[in-house]
């Protein structure tokens, strides 16, 4: 399988460009360059920075260069700390992986919402595309329904082909359905060329990851659950991973997980156990990944709460 140059190691600044208030003091705020250097002194070589289409994109369709203002300070922050960046579209018009929170739908059947996605990622690749030493796009955050996993290979093959046509070697990541689930990266489509990767993310097991989660009907917030009482352990991981390897070795092609990590509900010691155990599949078979999240978003690394563990936990990153 294919080792991901420059995007081992990496964390998210989720929150920042995308499921916040987009108030411009927010925006101004959340994420400043302190951030960036703070972020490169974990040893990590890349963030990954969720983004909004309504961050870029006014109301009438044509591009805000304010909105536009925000990547290219992460793209100078990035560049100044020697960090590697992913621009992730964490929502797109007629899309959105919160079901709860967002009136976004109709992306799938809706050739005038993907002919937004289009352009938005060609105006993207015109503005950072020629930057493959230290940029890659991952297209869109958490795809959700398997009844849409034909129409999304499809609408990813017309995406890649109008970017090539401006960016022809940035790397680009593709997820699968069921949120980027590990198990549905083999109903990918084979990569376009050879500078696309499988994307996946991961937290598993939810029950553990997310206990106390108030957002997601998977749960029911009053319980808990230890590391130890989880199922998770190296064997639990390898398996869970084993079809997303083996539809990246298949076609020689890397694998990515964009997001892991474990809510702030769970205690410090046991959130080390978790990043130790994961970190050791991925350490194992060469796959790049960034934790969720830097800061607040219910899964901070850097809140006051993990002050006692973090030297040991930023190792397992």
């Amino acid at each position: 399988m294919k080792k991901i140059q420059g995007f081992n190691k990496g964390v998210n600044f989720g929150g920042w460009l995308s499921q916040c208030n987009y108030e411009k003091e927010h925006l101004d705020t959340f994420i400043q360059e302190n951030d960036f250097k703070t972020a490169a002194s974990w040893g990590i070589d890349h963030v990954r920075v969720p983004f909004d289409y309504n961050i870029i994109e006014k109301t009438d369709g044509t591009f805000s260069n304010e909105g536009f203002g925000y990547l290219d300070k992460a793209v100078e922050y990035s560049k100044k700390y020697s960090l590697n960046l992913i621009l992730d579209l964490h929502k797109t018009a007629g899309f959105s992986f919160d079901y709860y929170s967002e009136n976004e739908s109709g992306f799938f059947d809706s050739p005038e919402y993907q002919e937004r996605f289009y352009l938005l990622w060609e105006k993207v690749a015109k503005r950072y595309g020629s930057m493959t030493e230290m940029v890659a796009f991952e297209l869109l955050n958490e795809v959700t329904d398997a009844s849409f996993i034909n129409k999304w290979n499809w609408i990813v093959k017309n995406c890649i082909r109008r970017i090539r046509k401006i960016a022809p070697d940035v790397l680009i990541l593709v997820g699968s359905y069921h949120n980027n689930s590990a198990d549905t990266v083999q109903f990918l489509d084979a990569p376009y060329d050879e500078n696309v990767i499988y994307n996946m993310h991961c937290y598993e097991p939810l029950k553990f990851t997310h206990q106390g989660a108030y957002w997601t009907d998977a749960i029911i917030p009053e319980e808990r659950m230890s590391f130890e009482d989880s199922e998770a352990c190296e064997e639990y991981f390898e398996n869970l991973f084993s079809t997303a390897i083996a539809k990246a070795e298949q076609f020689g092609s890397g694998l990515y997980c964009g997001e892991y990590g474990c809510i702030d509900v769970v205690s410090p010691e046991d959130t080390v156990k978790w990043y130790k155990t994961i970190n050791s599949v991925f350490e194992k078979h060469g796959i790049g990944r960034a934790a969720w999240n830097y800061k607040a978003m219910d899964f901070g690394l850097s809140d006051d709460r993990l002050d006692s563990v973090r030297p040991e936990l930023l190792k397992l990153l």
